[in-house]
């Protein structure tokens, strides 16, 4: 199976209701699930006045996400002086050269021109990314040795 057979049935699955389906074929195998989000369903019709509409939550597998509580905003400098360092391709994001090095910058450390930032591995290459900026580092944006997209936001830093 090709990579252009494995876009085509997940773009049919996508539009279907199956919600997993798996494949073997040759010693490969290949299994594609559908995210399965909760659905609320409101039955409407003609009922007494005196019933109220009855609303059905459909069973969903995974637990709602806790609300998480609000960072306080005063700690981070205004967001209008500040530059983004984007991510020049697709790839898979690194903080550091290997799991148990310590991450090229955090939040507080200063960056010079051309000092490496972070890596980005597309295609089994290993790319360096350098900040094309001087300054201090606000905020990472990314979780390490997540995929990140062409020009997806990466860090935030207040420039010199």
């Amino acid at each position: 199976m090709d990579f252009k057979q494995i876009q085509e049935l997940i773009k049919m699955i996508n539009k279907s209701n199956i919600g997993e389906v798996t494949i073997e074929e040759k010693g490969f195998r290949l299994t594609i699930k559908q995210k399965e989000e909760p659905v609320q369903q409101v039955i409407a019709g003609t009922m007494p006045t005196q019933q109220a509409p009855q609303f059905i939550q459909a069973p969903a597998s995974m637990p709602a996400p806790a609300a998480q509580p609000e960072k306080p905003k005063a700690a981070e400098p205004a967001a209008s002086n500040l530059v983004t360092i984007k991510s020049p391709m697709i790839g898979t994001f690194y903080r550091s050269s290997s799991p148990d090095k310590p991450p090229f910058i955090s939040v507080g450390d200063e960056v010079e021109t051309g000092k490496v930032v972070c890596i980005i591995e597309a295609m089994k290459l290993f790319n360096e990314i350098e900040s094309e900026i001087k300054g201090k580092v606000v905020k990472v944006l990314v979780e390490d040795a997540s995929p990140v997209e062409y020009d997806q936001p990466l860090f935030l830093v207040e420039p010199f």
